[in-house]
């Protein structure tokens, strides 16, 4: 996709250089992903703690079926 975007050059720089990045596009792909993976897991780790797992058997339980 071909986007058109206004963004410091100071930014794009800092960008660039914490990224490692060769080029403008590198840098955006690697700042985006990174983006993307951190919201997915502040939303997994929000919907857990809305819903924490809930376990059924006790550790000794678990040993007891294990050692069927």
């Amino acid at each position: 996709m071909k986007v058109t975007a206004l963004i410091e050059d100071e930014l794009i720089q800092e960008v660039m250089e914490l990224s490692g990045a060769k080029n403008i596009t590198e840098a955006l792909k690697i700042a985006l992903k990174d983006y993307r993976s951190r919201k997915m897991m502040r939303d997994s780790s929000n919907s857990i703690a809305a819903e924490p797992l809930e376990f059924t058997y006790g550790a000794e339980q678990l040993r007891d079926l294990n050692q069927k």
